[in-house]
């Protein structure tokens, strides 16, 4: 008889596991705007690294050459990772796509689906955000 006690007494009922359960859900539901959030900050903070690594760049290739990168035109990251020698991700997963301005020495990085776009001048200290309708910038 001891022994059938301890069996039922160390089991959890149905109701117990329905209110972990549900527990679990409150908790994950609070969660996801967070995360989010989280996830576009990380993605602006990338976009903000980047342009200060070809901001750099760009700055030395002015030292050695006289005229910042390009000499005219728009150039897109991959020429930036040959010419400036940055190394820019160019796989098919990338967030940004980064360019430069002709003799300007500003770059940007845009990226498509939230259509938000990050630029920094060649004498800027910190990249500046243009967000489209129904964005915001995540400072």
């Amino acid at each position: 008889m001891l022994s059938m006690r301890r069996k039922m007494t160390t089991a959890f009922t149905a109701l117990e596991l329905l209110v972990v359960i549900i527990i679990i859900g409150i908790l994950a539901a609070l969660s996801l705007p967070n995360l989010r959030k989280m996830k576009e900050k990380s993605y602006d903070n990338e976009a903000k690294a980047t342009l200060k690594l070809i901001q750099a760049a760009e700055k030395i290739y002015y030292m050695q050459n006289g005229f910042y990168y390009p000499n005219s035109g728009t150039v897109t990251h991959g020429l930036l990772n040959t010419y400036l020698k940055v190394f820019l991700p160019t796989s098919s997963h990338v967030n940004w796509n980064y360019s430069t301005q002709a003799g300007t020495g500003t770059a940007t990085a845009s990226r498509s689906p939230s259509g938000r776009s990050w630029s920094i001048a060649i004498t800027a200290e910190e990249p500046t955000c243009t967000p489209k309708a129904g964005d915001t910038c995540i400072p």
